[in-house]
C-alpha cells in the first residue's frame, strides 16, 4: 500500500467526528495497511484515519517498535491522576506543549476479522490511545491545553511556515 500524506491543522476532516467503520471490506483492509505504513516512519507514535483524509474510526500506533491498529475504538477506562504531559501532533508540526492526560488508558475496538481487540497501557501508550481517540472525535490536542498555553500554541500555528 502506501505512506499517505498527513493532513494539517485547518483541514476540515480533522474537526469532524469520524464515522464508524462498517463492513470490513478490501477498502478497509487497504486503509489499515496505509495507516500501518504511515505510522511506521521514524518518530511517529500514532496516526488516525482522519489525519490521512479518511473520516472513519480507525487508527494505528507505533510505540517502542510495537506497531498495530484498531477499528472503531472507544475508551473504556482512564485511570490515575491526570498530569500535564509533553505532546506533539503530526497534524500540527513543530509544536510541543503539555496536554493533560491520564497515565493509564484502555481502548476496546475490533480487528480486521471483526474480533474484539483490547489495547491497554501506561505512559506513552496510554497517551497515544487518548490522543488518537481524540482525533476520531474531531479534537486536536491543542484543545486540551490550558487557556494561556493554547493562546501561545495558536500564535505558533499562525506564525508557522506550513499554516
Amino acid at each position: 500500500m502506501a505512506v499517505r500524506p498527513i493532513r494539517l491543522f485547518g483541514d476540515p476532516v480533522l474537526r469532524a467526528p469520524a464515522a464508524p467503520v462498517g463492513d470490513i471490506d478490501e477498502g478497509v483492509r487497504a486503509l489499515v495497511q496505509d495507516l500501518l505504513d504511515t505510522v511506521a516512519l521514524p518518530g511517529r507514535a500514532g496516526v488516525a484515519a482522519p489525519q490521512i483524509g479518511v473520516g472513519v474510526r480507525a487508527f494505528s500506533y507505533n510505540i517502542d517498535g510495537d506497531i498495530g491498529y484498531v477499528l472503531n475504538p472507544r475508551i473504556v477506562e482512564l485511570s490515575g491522576e491526570p498530569v500535564p504531559t509533553g505532546e506533539g501532533c503530526l497534524s500540527v508540526p513543530g509544536l510541543w506543549h503539555d496536554a493533560v492526560r491520564y497515565p493509564h488508558a484502555k481502548v476496546v475496538g475490533v480487528d480486521l476479522e471483526g474480533r474484539e481487540l483490547v489495547l491497554e497501557g501506561d505512559g506513552l501508550f496510554a497517551q497515544a490511545l487518548q490522543h488518537e481517540t481524540d482525533h476520531l472525535d474531531g479534537m486536536l490536542y491543542l484543545e486540551r491545553l490550558d487557556p494561556a498555553t493554547r493562546r501561545i500554541a495558536m500564535r505558533e500555528v499562525r506564525e508557522s511556515d506550513w499554516f
